[in-house]
């Protein structure tokens, strides 16, 4: 691409009242040699036709915009797929983040100079990036595939596929057991899903089930398990085979993922071929281009608890158990559900318990007074769970006759003369408890079905199992708040119990979803570009290969196991799996893997734009890297609430702290920089992180750059990382401003002038 620039100057919303606007033009056509034009308001009708003439008469096609912030007014600045535009943030973090003087204090003399300062270096940094960048070129697959594949035939699963198909694409459905309904099929009665919130409602899967059989864009197989799922989204390869039977993976020779990769290429031959129930890649794989998991929960085990007796004594179960008894026939007509395990975790849930558990014991009480003229049914619990609606449903329970709920800690089960004793304690009543009946119900909490002999066996470098993040319990390990049904195997989409302990109601809405989050890969795939946290990006990580010493960081450390390795160790990239983050970038020793529009040198050359005024304490320069996702829009609120931010620090976004490069920071100091910090997302067990692992990865590389610095004679505390939220942004001035402090009472970098 033959490059025609020409850089915009947006003196609209008071950036014109506090800049030199003939100055700042000068800064462009000067210093970067850039043709500049200057509007009073870019984003209006005449501003957008200016540049658009240019385009058209002049040949320009990358555009340098100076005015506000690059997360606002994005289509106004769009200009096409084949132009390059590039924004520099004006208005949020210079103008409106300037500091003012404290009440009753005289305005700092050179204010206006700081201003222009800070103007200049962003319109530098703009600059720079816009010749660093190249127009990218999606990556698009030579065979794709539309077809979506649905592991799960419970309520979940089938209304994935059904509405995957109304959508009008094709749905493989599998499902282990011989029949679709999952465990629903099992329940007697469903919770009420409308107004007055009171009466039970009849289950809606056998009505699901013979609609989605009928759909002819569903292929339904029954009795069947997915063995191995290889490749990437839009090009799934999916092993199947019949439930219970053997397969490579456990055949007497063992083929590794690396091997099945090999077998499917025909680049080795297959050491079981023939073996019976054998189902290799190439022989019998079907071509997806997204999943739904939709498989499901299974009961908690509570046999851990000895003084309740499940196990030991006849008539002790648990709800999944009662239900099923309650589906085939009459009820007892005594009977305790105990919502909590009492004894020394007498303030605790049973593992898995939500409020889902709390409404199917209020569910499960009705079934014995409706089945028992006399029936008495006692709840037990220490927390009570109904939201939304579903509280007139527990109010309702209350006042039917024979229902009978009480706080308590249950300290033992006995069995008393051919019926059960429950013996309790702490009651909202105060008193004792013993109560006789004739069952005993102990809540099994929901476990989701991902883990161990569930795994969905795919074929990664990361191994196969689904989760591995230790934060989760087993549930899918996505970024529950920002990006629902997301995991980190990009293509694979979770939904209903696998997700998180639902409603039928709940898991119908949250399979609705799951499938619009397969279609949406599939389009954006099909278009050559990525999913979410970056839905659109055209780019993807490009290797400079041969300068890799296979030292396998960017293999290890990408999040979402989009690379492998090749026979030779080589990272292979699979880049329908890719998000985006850059963190194989940031890894990287040899700084060989980049971006069209985000490398190491295009960074490096913006960090080396910004001037480093010598020996004068009011001009040092501190470097911010900030995080595109949380970070940097919370400093977008701040300067929108006119928060102050100290005029020495520059703010460079970056994709991920993941993406994060030492190398930079190193440059950075070595040229006269006086700090550098990272400003990044929460990790650990408030981990927000929307590439799951970047921040944390991040903060592990900075551990080591107190040793580089020591090295050049400076001192580790010009370097800091902090992780922060979206809603800091009235926090996050106060943080990078005593930063700017500490570094002041340092003093100058004396690598100043080098």
């Amino acid at each position: 691409m033959d490059k025609k620039y020409c850089a915009y100057l947006c003196s609209g919303c008071g950036i014109g009242d506090a800049l030199d606007m003939e100055a700042l033009a000068e800064v462009v056509t000067g210093e970067m040699s850039m043709e500049c034009k200057t509007s009073e308001y870019l984003c209006g009708a005449e501003g957008r036709a200016l540049i658009e003439k240019d385009i058209a008469d002049n040949g320009v096609n990358t555009v340098v915009i100076g005015a506000c912030s690059p997360r606002v007014m994005q289509n106004e600045f769009n200009f096409g797929e084949d132009k390059i535009t590039v924004r520099a943030n004006l208005r949020e973090q210079v103008v409106w983040s300037e500091v003012k003087p404290a009440e009753g204090a005289e305005p700092h003399a050179e204010a206006a100079a700081f201003l222009m300062e800070s103007a200049g270096d962003y319109m530098r940094m703009a600059c720079t990036r816009a010749k660093k960048t190249a127009l990218p070129e999606p990556f698009k697959l030579e065979t794709m595939s539309k077809k979506i594949l649905v592991m799960g035939g419970g309520i979940a699963g089938m209304t994935a596929a059904k509405e995957a198909a109304a959508a009008g694409y094709e749905v493989t459905l599998v499902e282990k057991e011989a029949a679709l309904g999952g465990k629903a099929a099992e329940w007697r009665k469903s919770f009420p899903t409308r107004s007055p919130w009171t009466d039970l409602e009849d289950s809606p899967v056998a009505a699901l089930a013979a609609a989605v059989q009928q759909d002819a864009r569903i292929t339904v197989k029954t009795g069947t398990e997915v063995a191995r799922i290889a490749g990437a989204p839009g090009a799934f390869r999916v092993s199947m085979k019949a439930t219970g039977t053997e397969t490579e993976w456990d055949a007497p020779a063992k083929v590794t993922t690396e091997d099945a990769d090999k077998i499917s290429k025909g680049e080795m031959e297959n050491p079981n071929k023939g073996l019976k129930n054998y189902m290799s890649v190439d022989e019998a794989a079907e071509l997806h281009g997204a999943v739904v998991l939709a498989t499901g929960w299974l009961p908690a085990d509570v046999s851990e608890y000895a003084h309740l007796g499940y196990g030991a004594i006849k008539n002790v179960v648990t709800n999944v158990e009662f239900e099923k008894m309650a589906k085939d026939g009459k009820v007892p007509a005594k009977v305790a559900f105990i919502q909590s395990p009492g004894g020394k975790e007498h303030d605790q849930d049973f593992p898995y318990c939500n409020s889902v558990t709390s409404m199917v014991a209020l569910k499960q009480a009705q079934y014995v007074c409706q089945d028992n003229e006399d029936g008495n049914a006692f709840i037990l619990y220490q927390h009570m769970r109904t939201p939304g609606s579903q509280e007139l449903y527990y109010k309702s329970a209350q006042q039917t006759d024979g229902i009978f709920m009480t706080k308590a800690s249950v300290t033992k089960v006995e069995e008393n003369g051919g019926k059960l004793r429950v013996i309790a304690e702490d009651t909202l009543l105060g008193d004792n408890l013993a109560l006789d009946v004739d069952m005993v119900v102990l809540a099994a909490g929901m476990v989701p079905v991902t883990k161990e002999e569930y795994s969905i066996n795919l074929a990664y470098r990361q191994g196969p199992a689904f989760s591995d993040l230790s934060l989760f319990d087993g549930y899918a390990d996505s970024h529950f708040i920002c990006f629902p049904y997301e995991t980190r195997r990009t293509g694979v989409y979770t939904c209903g119990g696998v997700r998180k302990a639902e409603t039928i109601e709940e898991t119908i809405d949250d399979a609705t979803g799951a499938a619009l989050k397969a279609i949406q890969c599939l389009e954006s795939t099909d278009r050559g570009v990525s999913v979410h946290p970056r839905s659109g990006d055209a780019t993807y990580p490009e290797f400079f290969m041969q300068r890799c010493t296979q030292c396998k960081r960017c293999t290890e450390e990408c999040p979402f196991g989009a690379l492998d390795d090749d026979e030779k160790g080589t990272p292979l990239p699979n880049n329908t799996r890719c998000r985006r983050c850059g963190t194989c970038m940031g890894a990287c020793p040899e700084r060989i893997i980049g971006f069209k529009d985000y490398n190491i040198d295009l960074i490096g050359s913006m960090i080396k734009s910004v001037e480093v005024p010598e020996d004068d304490d009011d001009r040092l320069r501190i470097l911010i890297f900030v995080c595109e996702n949380d970070a940097y829009p919370a400093l977008d609120m701040a300067g929108m609430r006119r928060n102050g931010i100290n005029h020495m620090i520059r703010f460079i976004p970056v994709r991920c702290l993941g993406s994060m490069n030492m190398a930079w920071i190193r440059d950075a100091l070595s040229a006269g920089m006086d700090g550098a910090m990272l400003l990044g997302c929460t990790y650990g067990d408030d981990y927000q992180c929307h590439f799951v692992k970047g921040s944390e990865i991040a903060n592990k590389r900075m551990e080591n750059i107190g040793d580089t610095l020591s090295t050049l004679g400076l001192e580790s505390e010009r370097c800091a990382a902090v992780q922060v939220a979206i809603t800091d942004y009235d926090k996050i001035p106060q943080i990078v401003n005593d930063f700017v402090d500490e570094i002041v009472e340092m003093g100058p970098n004396p690598f100043k002038g080098f």
